[in-house]
């Protein structure tokens, strides 16, 4: 009997050889990307989740990316982020993004930004560091009743859980682990885990 892995890995060969296939459709994401100023920045993504690509072989990044842009509609919500608005405008009607994972073209964010199955995810933040994380059904944003709408501003080396709330003006540290279902109203500072609701530091992190 042929185990899950095996499997995976002949799922990734299919989904790339059916990429190849409408390669036709990315012609525009691919010039984008080609000659475009965040090829460097797209990269940096590519390469924190070419992972989750069960294929053995080392592929070129113009073909993760042709093999992402096909099956992952998470990804070309972020290729979209990535490449602005204009751009987005003219490309994405070929081949929508996840409509339930939001990136606000306002939200800044660094780079290798990294996730998982990102459905009801909304990163609204003033601006989001370097080597971020987060899976599914976080949302980041603006509080209700904050003062002038601000939003969280969020450092280098965050990992966010499912279920998790940042809202309002607050300020998180670098190097910070925020557990599932934690809802966060207050700074936090570098190198912690926090957890609850409202989220409290559950530990320091080790650097």
């Amino acid at each position: 009997m042929m185990d899950n892995k095996r499997k995976r890995e002949i799922r990734d060969y299919i989904g790339l050889v059916g990429s190849l296939l409408f390669s036709w459709l990315y012609l525009p994401h691919l010039l984008s990307y080609g000659f475009g100023k965040q090829r460097t920045v797209i990269n940096g993504d590519m390469d924190v989740i070419r992972h989750q690509i069960k294929i053995r072989k080392k592929l070129p990044h113009w073909l993760i990316l042709l093999f992402l842009l096909h099956q992952s509609p998470y990804f070309r919500s972020l290729f979209y982020y990535r490449i602005g608005p204009v751009k987005s405008l003219l490309f994405s009607w070929l081949r929508p993004g996840c409509k339930t994972f939001t990136i606000p073209y306002s939200t800044k964010i660094g780079k290798n930004l990294w996730f998982a199955h990102p459905y009801s995810t909304v990163l609204n933040a003033a601006s989001i560091g370097d080597n971020f994380k987060c899976i599914h059904c976080v949302t980041i944003g603006k509080a209700m009743n904050s003062a002038g709408g601000k939003r969280p501003v969020i450092g280098d080396n965050v990992s966010v859980g499912c279920h998790a709330c940042i809202i309002g003006p607050v300020t998180i540290g670098n190097n910070v682990t925020i557990g599932a279902g934690s809802v966060v109203v207050k700074d936090v500072p570098d190198n912690c885990t926090v957890v609850g609701n409202p989220a409290r530091i559950l530990k320091t992190n080790n650097v």
